[in-house]
C-alpha cells in the first residue's frame, strides 16, 4: 500500500462544526446548504448552494458520480461479547467482500484491532461471514479484510431486510437509507455517500441546464471512508461512458472547465485519463492514488465538502489548489462556522 506525505495543510477543527444533523433534521432542503467559493487568486465568497450556477460558466462540465448508497452495516457480537458492527466495504466478487470490523463505543464506533484470519461472524438472518486473509500487510494501515459472505437469499434482498447505512458517530440514532443517496444515486453499490452530491435538487440541476453548464454522468462505488493519516485509498470499481469522455474531451478542447463533484469524480476520470490528457472509457478497479505531488490532467475544479484533520482526501485537494489555496480556504470556513462531514456544507474549489 502507498502511504502519503506528511506535508499536509493542519487545522484543529471545533467540535461544533463536526458530524452535523441532515438537511431534514434541521428543517432545510438540501440546497439550502452553505456554499463556500474559493479561488486560486484568493477571493473567497460565501453564499447557498442554490446559486451555484452565479459560479459556473455556460458550457462547463460537471462531473457527477451515479452511485447509490446501499445499505453496508451489519450488527455483530464480538469474541468478547460485546457489541460491534461490520463495513461491507467492496463487493470482490458472487461471495467475497473486503470488510472492516469496529467494535461499539458509546455512540460512536471504533476500528476492532484483534482480527485475525478464520473467524466466522454470526449475522442476522442466518447468515454468517468468515474473515480469510488482511488485506494489506501492515497491520498499523487500515484493517480491511478479504471475507467470505455467506447468505440463503440474493445479497441486495439480504442486505435490504437486516443491514443499515454506515454510521461512525450517533449510531444510536440510525437515519434511512434516503437520507445517504443524491439527486445522482442511479446505480447501487456504494458503501457510503458520494456525498459532495448531496446539495443538487431538481431546481439547482434545471438552473444549471439552462444556463448551458453540461451534465457527465460517472460511476465510482466507493468503499468505507474511516481513511486516517498517511493512508491511501484502496482500490474501488469505476466505469467512464464512451459518451461522457466524449462529452469532458470536447468541453476541454473548448477551453471549458471541468468541474469535479466530489473527490470520487476526480478519481474516476484521472484514473481514465492518458499522458495526452484526453480521457478514455473505462471499465474497472482503479488504484490511483492521488497526492499533492501528482499533476492533474482533466480536472480544473472541485465541489466538495470539508474534510477531517489530517484526512487522505486533503492531498487530494492539495494536488488541485495548493497548500496556501486550501490553509486559505479552511481558515476561512472555520471563521464563518462551516459545517464538516457528510451532512454538513460545500466548498467549491475554482481556479
Amino acid at each position: 500500500m502507498q502511504t502519503l506525505s506528511n506535508h499536509i495543510i493542519q487545522f484543529d477543527l471545533p467540535e461544533h462544526l463536526s458530524c452535523p444533523q441532515p438537511t431534514e433534521e434541521r428543517e432545510l432542503l438540501r440546497d439550502e446548504v452553505r456554499l463556500l467559493v474559493t479561488t486560486g487568486s484568493g477571493k473567497i465568497s460565501h453564499g447557498l448552494f442554490h446559486n451555484i450556477s452565479d459560479y459556473i460558466n455556460p458550457g462547463d462540465v460537471l462531473v457527477v458520480n451515479t452511485s447509490a448508497t446501499i445499505p453496508s452495516a451489519l450488527a455483530v457480537t464480538l469474541p468478547d461479547g460485546s457489541e460491534g458492527v461490520i463495513h461491507l466495504s467492496n463487493q470482490i466478487n458472487a461471495q467475497q467482500w473486503l470488510i472492516e470490523i469496529r467494535s461499539i463505543r458509546g455512540n460512536k464506533t471504533v476500528r476492532w484491532k484483534a482480527g485475525e484470519p478464520g473467524m466466522v461472524f454470526r449475522l442476522p438472518g442466518d447468515a454468517s461471514i468468515t474473515v480469510d486473509e488482511r488485506f494489506y500487510a501492515n497491520k498499523q494501515l487500515l484493517d480491511l479484510w478479504l471475507a467470505t459472505l455467506r447468505l440463503s437469499q440474493p445479497v441486495e434482498d439480504y442486505l435490504a431486510a437486516h443491514a443499515f447505512p454506515i454510521q461512525y458517530e450517533k449510531i444510536n440514532h440510525r437515519y434511512p437509507l434516503a437520507y445517504y443517496q443524491t439527486f445522482f444515486s442511479f446505480h447501487p453499490g456504494s458503501a457510503e455517500m458520494p456525498s459532495a452530491g448531496r446539495g443538487f435538487t431538481s431546481q439547482v440541476v434545471d438552473k444549471l441546464l439552462e444556463k448551458g453548464v453540461v451534465f457527465a454522468p460517472v460511476l465510482l462505488h466507493t468503499g468505507v471512508s474511516s481513511l486516517e493519516e498517511n493512508e491511501a485509498p484502496y482500490p474501488e470499481y469505476m466505469e467512464i461512458s464512451p459518451i461522457s469522455a466524449a462529452i469532458i474531451n470536447a468541453a476541454k478542447s473548448r477551453g471549458n472547465r471541468i468541474i469535479a463533484v466530489g473527490t470520487t469524480a476526480i478519481r474516476a476520470i484521472e484514473s481514465a485519463a492518458g499522458t495526452d490528457g484526453m480521457l478514455r472509457p473505462y471499465r474497472g478497479n482503479t488504484s490511483l492514488f492521488i497526492d499533492e505531488n501528482y499533476s492533474l490532467k482533466i480536472t480544473d475544479a472541485l465541489l466538495t465538502g470539508f474534510h477531517e484533520p489530517r484526512a487522505s482526501h486533503l492531498h487530494m485537494l492539495q494536488a488541485l489548489a495548493g497548500m496556501d489555496h486550501l490553509e486559505l480556504a479552511y481558515q476561512a470556513a472555520i471563521a464563518a462556522d462551516y459545517y464538516w462531514h457528510q451532512f454538513g456544507d460545500l466548498h467549491l474549489i475554482l481556479p
